[in-house]
């Protein structure tokens, strides 16, 4: 009788689980076709890190580029260095 028990609780868990990701995977389709944005959001704007990068490029330090941006350095040197490997993606191949 316990074993049966069981099995019926793991059916019932089972289907729920299966009903929450059906849930969960018709809300996300709604909200993309609604345009909304899916996922973590996003910690700086693109506006924020091209004026840090540009500053940078000027010889701005990363204090004052912070001060300036509101942007954490430890962000800044994720940022800049990304910037960096993108210019070049081969190394300083002259």
């Amino acid at each position: 009788m316990g074993r049966l028990a069981f099995l019926l609780l793991a059916l019932f868990a089972e289907m729920e689980r299966t009903f929450t990701a059906e849930r969960v995977a018709h809300a996300r389709a709604v909200a993309v076709a609604a345009g909304r944005r899916i996922g973590r959001p996003i910690a700086h704007p693109a506006d924020k890190i091209e004026y840090a990068r540009l500053l940078k490029q000027q010889g701005t330090s990363l204090g004052q580029i912070a001060a300036k941006t509101g942007i954490p350095k430890t962000s800044l040197h994720r940022y800049l260095a990304e910037a960096d490997s993108a210019a070049a993606p081969f190394g300083d191949a002259q």
